[in-house]
């Protein structure tokens, strides 16, 4: 059995928190993994990707097509998943880079077994802060964080063309208007438990900590919940690297 590609956001702001995420996530899992870093420039070198944008006086990312702000650079990217694929018949997974793993990602195999395009925790989740990690806008749309954490079907997400990524909105992508909501499954909630927004009483033994509003080496996020954890892996890494036997992470 070939490894199960895992692709994590990369953001030059932030980059130990792809580091951690993909130390983590390999720490807990039971099977072969390729984990794989969504670098902007490799996907504009390739083709792949050619959105552009404007960063303002105040750090801001601002698309140039449909004038949105974003915060990361793989606000956009994530969507291109599905043509790196080669829109092929196989799961894969997105996740976010600010992503804390605390389960084993083989659990979600069985959520694999279907005829769904995309599987993703169902969040009815509007924000009430106006600013998020180094001070940037929040922002809110339609399905707000579903995108955060997607498994995928490439074959069942041919919605995903090379105009759609790049010429679409924000909003519209963000939002799965990209695929039939029939073809939209549910995962559990402790997939994609939002630090500040989930209720800790309803997850209590989350399996993905995502640290949304920040991960804890920037200001302000240094003591959020599990924080600890994450701080113990960042340690390790530092200490010991993360990679093992059977895993394929990609710098």
């Amino acid at each position: 059995m070939k490894p199960f590609k895992v692709f994590v956001g990369w953001d030059k702001k932030d980059a130990l928190a792809y580091e951690v995420c993909a130390h983590s996530l390999v720490k807990h899992s039971s099977i072969d993994l390729e984990i794989i870093p969504l670098h902007d420039w490799k996907l504009r070198h390739s083709k792949i990707f050619w959105r552009s944008h404007i960063v303002d006086e105040t750090g801001q990312m601002v698309d140039r097509g449909d004038k949105s702000k974003f915060s990361t650079d793989f606000s956009f990217t994530r969507f291109c998943v599905p043509k790196i694929c080669g829109y092929a018949d196989e799961w894969v997974l997105f996740c976010d880079a600010d992503m804390l793993w605390r389960d084993d990602i083989a659990k979600l195999l069985p959520y694999t077994q279907n005829n769904q395009a995309v599987q993703c925790v169902k969040h009815e989740h509007i924000p009430f802060e106006a600013t998020k990690m180094f001070g940037l806008k929040q922002t809110y749309y339609k399905r707000k964080n579903w995108s955060s954490f997607m498994l995928m079907n490439p074959s069942k997400c041919n919605g995903l063309t090379l105009y759609a990524i790049n010429n679409w909105s924000g909003e519209t992508l963000h939002s799965m208007l990209w695929v039939d909501d029939s073809l939209i499954g549910s995962l559990p909630e402790e997939w994609n438990y939002l630090v500040g927004h989930t209720d800790p009483l309803k997850v209590k033994n989350p399996s993905v900590v995502h640290f949304t509003l920040g991960t804890p080496d920037m200001p302000e996020c240094e003591n959020v919940e599990y924080a600890d954890e994450w701080k113990a892996y960042l340690a390790d890494i530092t200490a010991y690297g993360h990679t093992k036997v059977g895993v394929n992470v990609h710098g």
